[in-house]
C-alpha cells in the first residue's frame, strides 16, 4: 500500500475497504495460509465466538466453511468493512458492532472462542494486557483465544519500532489513546508473557510463515 503518513485508524481502512481483501491475501505473506489456518484451530465443538477487528471477515470466511452455524460477535471501527462482511455472509448468525473494542463491554463468560486476525500490532503493551484481560473474562471456563498477527523475533526490532512509533506522534502532535494505524509489532516471546499476565493458564507459539505469527492461549 506504499508509504504514507500515518492515518486515523478508523480512517485508513475505511479508504481501502475496496482493496483490502485482495491486498491482504496476496501481498502479506502468510497471511492466505493464516485464515485457513486459524479457521481449522478453533476448536471443533465451539458455538459462540469473538471476532476482534474483523474487519471484511477473511478468517470467518474460512470458519464458515467448517462451522456455518456458528454464532459470531464481530467488532471492527470500520462501517464499511462491517457492511462488506455482512453482504459476505448475509444468512449467518452475526452480530457485528461498529466500536473499538478497547471500549465495547465484552461481558463474561460469554464466549467459547475469541479471535483477532492482525488486528493488535498497533497497541502498547499495558494497553494489550488490559485488552488481553478482557478477552480472558469473556471466555468460558476452558475458552480459548486465537491471536494471527505481525510479530517480529528480535527485541530490537520492537524497540526500533515502538521508537519510530512514538516519533510519529510527537510530530503529528496525536493524543494519547488516540487510535492510528502505526505499526508496532512485538516479540513472539513478549506477545506468550502479554497473555500469561492476563491470566491464560497455557500460551504457545502454533504456526509463523514470514512474520505472520498464530498463538493460541486457554484458560
Amino acid at each position: 500500500m506504499g508509504k504514507h503518513l500515518p492515518e486515523k485508524m478508523s480512517d485508513f481502512f475505511a479508504a481501502r475497504v475496496d482493496i483490502y481483501d485482495e491486498h491482504m491475501l496476496n501481498h502479506v505473506e502468510g497471511c492466505r495460509e493464516g485464515y485457513i489456518k486459524m479457521a481449522k484451530l478453533v476448536p471443533e465443538g465451539a458455538k459462540t465466538i469473538l471476532d476482534l477487528g474483523c474487519g471484511t471477515g477473511l478468517e470467518l470466511d474460512e470458519l464458515f466453511k467448517r462451522l456455518p452455524g456458528v454464532s459470531v460477535v464481530g467488532i471492527d471501527l470500520s462501517q464499511e468493512m462491517l457492511d462488506k462482511l455482512r453482504r459476505k455472509h448475509p444468512k449467518r448468525n452475526l452480530e457485528l458492532i461498529c466500536g473499538n473494542y478497547f471500549d465495547v463491554d465484552l461481558g463474561e463468560g460469554v464466549f467459547d472462542v475469541a479471535i483477532a486476525f492482525q488486528a493488535m500490532h498497533h497497541f502498547s503493551h499495558s494497553e494489550k494486557i488490559g485488552l488481553y484481560t478482557k478477552i480472558y473474562k469473556a471466555l468460558k471456563e476452558k475458552g480459548v483465544y486465537i491471536e494471527s498477527d505481525y510479530m517480529v523475533t528480535e527485541q530490537s526490532e520492537e524497540d526500533r519500532m515502538f521508537a519510530e512509533s512514538a516519533r510519529l506522534r510527537r510530530e503529528m502532535n496525536i493524543p494519547d489513546g488516540e487510535l492510528y494505524h502505526i505499526d508496532t509489532p512485538c516479540t513472539v516471546a513478549n506477545q506468550i508473557a502479554m497473555l500469561r499476565r492476563a491470566g491464560f493458564a497455557s500460551v504457545e507459539m502454533v504456526w509463523r510463515t514470514g512474520n505472520t505469527t498464530i498463538v493460541m492461549a486457554s484458560k
